[in-house]
């Protein structure tokens, strides 16, 4: 929890531009990352739902070409 009590809230921040179709982050977080027809990462929402942060997290870290970054958003 933060200072202000409430949980931090986190956002994922897709580079379309690096992404090169290797799905790893789909496989771990499907939730948050999906694939579109030509197998190129994108998410439906910036904001990664609480439960699914470290999920969202490894996903991340597992992309090979660096195309996925989670932040705090800060408030």
């Amino acid at each position: 929890m933060s200072s202000n009590g409430k949980s931090p809230m986190f956002r994922a921040i897709v580079d379309r531009s690096r992404c090169c179709g290797y799905g790893l982050c789909a496989q771990l977080c499907p939730e948050v990352y999906k694939l579109d027809e030509n197998g190129l990462v994108f998410v439906e929402s910036e904001i990664i739902p609480s439960g699914l942060v470290e999920d969202a997290k490894e996903g991340a870290a597992a992309c090979p070409a660096e195309a996925l970054v989670v932040e705090e958003i800060q408030p």
